[in-house]
């Protein structure tokens, strides 16, 4: 990855985007390595870029915004963090539009945030809105549509809801009308 990033800056200079697609792949791997100091950075260098060459609103900016956003989560850096997610969301929904699965990404992302600390009612409606977004775009059998329900379902357990009640809500949710059939 170094590599490539060292290809990319020489070939196309150091403020192309795809230099910042490169940093924001070895910032994932250092990221999944367990080496975020070394990461964020990177990440930072690449929504530089993005910003620079792409424009603020462009969704390869919120891209970068919610990786850096996750990277300050991940450290415990959740007030930090916060404001980036809802930035993002906020990109992705302009340009994307309101039913984009990148938007239930970046939905579901905040909707964690916010039941890390504790906010559990106002996470409760957006990890719903995420689900819902991603069982109509995907299919209800897709990895994402499956980790947010996941998710969903322990949401609720965490507001009381009884372990069979969670499963039950999640399951209503999963088979809204309208939704994409499952291949």
């Amino acid at each position: 990855m170094r590599r490539a990033l060292a290809i990319d800056e020489q070939s196309l200079g150091p403020e192309h985007p795809n230099v910042a697609r490169d940093l924001n792949n070895l910032a994932q791997l250092l990221k999944d390595t367990n080496r975020l100091a070394e990461a964020e950075p990177l990440v930072r260098w690449a929504l530089a870029i993005d910003e620079q060459s792409l424009g603020p609103e462009h969704p390869k900016v919120a891209r970068d915004l919610n990786n850096l956003a996750v990277l300050l989560k991940d450290t415990g850096r959740l007030a930090e963090a916060e404001p980036l997610m809802r930035q993002a969301l906020a990109i992705d929904e302009q340009s994307l539009g309101r039913e984009h699965p990148s938007v239930a990404i970046d939905i579901n992302n905040l909707a964690t945030l916010l039941q890390d600390t504790n906010r559990l009612a106002e996470a409760e409606p957006l990890m719903r809105r995420a689900l819902m977004i991603f069982v109509r775009s995907l299919g209800a059998e897709h990895p994402n549509s499956q980790t947010v329900a996941r998710n969903y379902e322990l949401l609720l357990r965490a507001q009381g809801l009884s372990p069979p009640d969670a499963t039950r809500a999640t399951q209503e949710v999963i088979t809204v009308p309208g939704q994409k059939a499952s291949s």
